[in-house]
């Protein structure tokens, strides 16, 4: 019984060589088909010994030596030889037996290469992590059925260049299919050909929208929770960013109120004075000699103080210096960066010209910096106000006196927590693509934009 699984072999002898047991076999006596033309041959033109590895056995390796038969095929046309085969026990170019791989591909399939190659050799079945690579790349990948309720999403396969989308089983969470790229006709094709998903779980892109409607237009369309969430955040956090005027007023936090901030200004009023004419979006960014996203981000702001921003730079070596570099611009807004290097390095200064180049462009020398920055006051308005400390209330207070419209986003957050449940994101670093956008509130601080502010929700 303990070499069941070697039954089709004829076992001759069994030798104990201490951390060794070699099984010597043979294959039994019968005819066996030929590979080219099929046809069925007894007739021995040789004899050939083969040694594969079986499973361990008491922690000892076993090696059995097989006898097997080299036969010539009796067609006259063909006279192939050929060397009988064992399917079951020993497969054509392999070192091990067919249960011995089974139990590889087993513990490979958990862990891979390295680790799997470790816990093998502790078995007492010593492969490299290479044969472990290749028996998982052997391993055939399932065919299992596509459920009827699925999730889509888009990931980086090299961030700004190049995306995939991943589709997964929405009940198991098990990824199911990866497709090369987001486009709208990968997906589509996709899609038709599993006909019988139901519902479908995606983010805010109006390119799987459209795949998912073309392929299967009975399917219903499911915003998912978690970009709801981060898109509501985003919401919140582009409002507090937008209302940097009222909020800084309260926090007696700085705007920009430099040179920066007049061109700022100024660039305003000549994107909406050539949009005011009919001049397009292309064609004003060709004549300002300005970048499409920031013609687009001037066009998007109904007033120019939305374009105003609290800085949120952190402590840089030219600080120290900030109050000398405010008075010699004052003194003479034409003196060059070269002589203002030239002065703070008299006075002590380590740094670089590149840095007070940057540290002046950035606007850096006109305000200070703010102690809360739009991300936190963001999440503070997100918070649920039993979690809030007594003074964060006060501050809440305050913003809401100034500015009602801004914390709108908190009010809409704690409405749809009871809809959605527990497991909200944090405040995200950066939207994923395609999330669609939100618009900007009326407020009776700044000039009302068109249209209030709504919770953005996934058609």
């Amino acid at each position: 019984m303990v070499f069941s699984g070697l039954l089709p072999l004829v076992v001759e002898d069994v030798v104990d060589e201490g951390q060794r047991i070699e099984v010597r076999a043979r294959t039994p006596q019968g005819d066996a088909v030929c590979p080219v033309c099929g046809a069925s041959s007894g007739r021995v033109h040789g004899y050939q010994l083969r040694t594969v590895a079986d499973v361990p056995l008491d922690g000892r390796r076993v090696v059995v030596r097989v006898r097997v038969r080299r036969l010539l095929c009796p067609t006259s046309g063909c006279r192939y030889t050929f060397r009988e085969q064992v399917p079951g026990v020993l497969e054509r170019y392999q070192r091990r037996t067919a249960r011995l791989t089974r139990q590889v591909k087993a513990v490979v399939k958990e862990l891979a290469g390295r680790a799997g190659s470790r816990l093998l050799t502790v078995l007492a079945v010593g492969v490299s992590r290479h044969t472990a690579l290749r028996a998982v790349l052997n391993i055939p990948l399932p065919t299992g059925r596509t459920p009827r309720v699925i999730g889509v999403d888009d990931f980086a396969l090299r961030r700004r260049y190049r995306y995939a989308t991943v589709v997964i089983d929405a009940g198991t969470h098990e990824r199911i299919e990866v497709l090369p790229d987001r486009t709208a006709d990968t997906l589509e094709a996709w899609l038709r050909g599993h006909p019988n998903v139901e519902v479908v779980c995606r983010d805010g892109s109006a390119t799987y929208a459209q795949a998912i409607r073309r392929a299967l237009p009975d399917a219903v369309q499911v915003a998912d929770r978690w970009h709801l969430w981060h898109n509501l955040r985003e919401a919140a956090l582009s409002e507090v960013k937008a209302h940097s005027t009222c909020w800084a007023t309260v926090l007696d936090a700085p705007i920009y109120d430099g040179p920066r901030a007049q061109t700022t200004l100024e660039r305003w009023h000549q994107v909406h004075g050539l949009l005011d004419q009919g001049v397009g979006l292309l064609e004003c960014a060709r004549r300002l000699q300005l970048a499409l996203n920031t013609d687009k981000r001037y066009a998007r702001a109904d007033r120019p103080e939305r374009m105003l921003r609290v800085p949120k730079y952190r402590a840089g070596l030219v600080d120290p210096y900030r109050d000398h570099l405010r008075k010699r611009r004052d003194e003479d807004p034409a003196v060059p960066v070269r002589h203002l290097f030239d002065e703070i390095k008299a006075l002590g200064f380590t740094g670089c010209l590149n840095l007070l180049y940057k540290y002046i462009n950035q606007g850096r020398a006109d305000a200070e910096r703010s102690h809360i920055s739009p991300r936190r006051l963001a999440r503070m308005l997100l918070t649920r106000p039993d979690n809030l400390k007594a003074e964060q209330h006060e501050l809440l207070a305050k913003l809401t006196a100034a500015c009602p419209e801004m914390t709108q986003p908190g009010r809409d957050d704690r409405r749809l927590r009871p809809a959605l449940g527990a497991g909200m994101p944090t405040m995200p670093t950066r939207s994923p693509p395609g999330s669609p956008k939100s618009e900007r509130p009326t407020c009776l601080t700044c000039t009302p934009s068109p249209g209030a502010w709504t919770a953005t929700s996934t058609p």
